[in-house]
């Protein structure tokens, strides 16, 4: 049923937005955790996923405390979540960037452009949210507080500086996974028949393969049925649709949850989480524990070292 939304489909897309968003803000929180507990996972490589899990957190703690009926918090709202999400899409492309720089161009000075890492992502983000203030500015926009849209120039506004830096970092990124997806598949080949450990090695680089394929279908995922319903917001603003309402603020508000899992849970957050629970857990009750989980230890390499160990040879 196409029109406005009613208050009752309305509390129910603040319910989603908050629920969805408690999730993100758990999931990315536990990864900023184990970052800063574990000393032996503050690695570059992994700083990069600890500052993307910092924007979903913020970007979820907002979008779940931001009230429109308040002033002061309808503005911390718009501007925070359109900056921590911006900074979120950006954190994504340095990963990509630093991966494709290690792996495909054998490039050993990753670490030496951690500076300008920041200076992209939060300065980018930081112009992204003075733009609109130049126009409408931010406000009550329905059931929470973002860029005005009372006229086509906020419409318009939108999409530059939120919209067009996402389908931006999904392009980047899609582009920068296929590339390395493709050398490491060519290394693969050139590898068959080698020894136990090679094929060891492959196998790992497989599953990391696969793993990777899926990073540029989060960002899509979660953002489709938003740039969808900003869309028809543009092209007909009198006319809401709740389902692709209820789409939009639903996979949207699930970025944070989706990132952590992908990029957070990785073999090394694994390996030592495993280490710690070994540690903790009883001596006596760890027969109890399930045979793969004890074998997974003996398992688990970092990704990249094992990438890097199939491209050299």
């Amino acid at each position: 049923m196409a029109g406005e939304l009613t208050a009752e489909q309305k509390h129910i897309l603040t319910v989603v937005n908050v629920g969805a968003s408690a999730l993100s803000l758990a999931g990315s929180a536990f990864i900023v955790l184990c970052y800063l507990q574990f000393k032996e996972l503050r690695k570059f490589s992994f700083k990069l996923v600890f500052y993307l899990a910092l924007s979903d957190m913020f970007c979820s703690f907002f979008n779940i405390l931001g009230d429109p009926a308040k002033g002061f918090f309808c503005y911390a709202q718009g501007y925070s979540t359109h900056f921590f999400c911006v900074a979120s899409f950006l954190w994504t492309t340095t990963i990509a960037f630093t991966l494709h720089r290690t792996v495909v161009r054998h490039k050993t000075d990753v670490e030496e452009l951690g500076s300008i890492f920041h200076l992209y992502v939060w300065g980018t983000s930081l112009v992204m949210i003075i733009i609109p203030s130049i126009g409408d500015g931010y406000g009550q926009t329905g059931v929470w507080c973002w860029v005005q849209t009372t006229a086509k120039a906020g419409k318009v506004l939108q999409f530059i500086t939120f919209y067009a830096p996402l389908w931006g970092a999904i392009l980047f990124n899609g582009f920068t996974y296929f590339q390395v997806i493709r050398m490491l598949n060519n290394a693969t080949r050139m590898a068959a028949g080698m020894s136990d450990r090679q094929l060891q090695v492959d196998a790992r680089v497989d599953k990391a393969l696969n793993r990777w394929g899926y990073y540029p279908l989060i960002l899509i995922g979660s953002w489709t049925f938003a740039t969808l319903n900003r869309i028809h917001d543009f092209i007909d603003p009198r006319h809401k649709i709740f389902w692709l309402s209820f789409l939009d603020v639903g996979t949207a508000a699930l970025m944070g949850l989706f990132n952590s899992i992908a990029y957070g849970l990785n073999a090394s957050v694994r390996r030592t989480l495993q280490e710690k629970v070994d540690l903790w857990w009883p001596e006596r009750f760890r027969k109890w524990l399930p045979s793969c989980i004890k074998l997974r230890e003996q398992a688990c390499e970092s990704e990249l070292i094992s990438l890097k160990v199939s491209v050299q040879q």
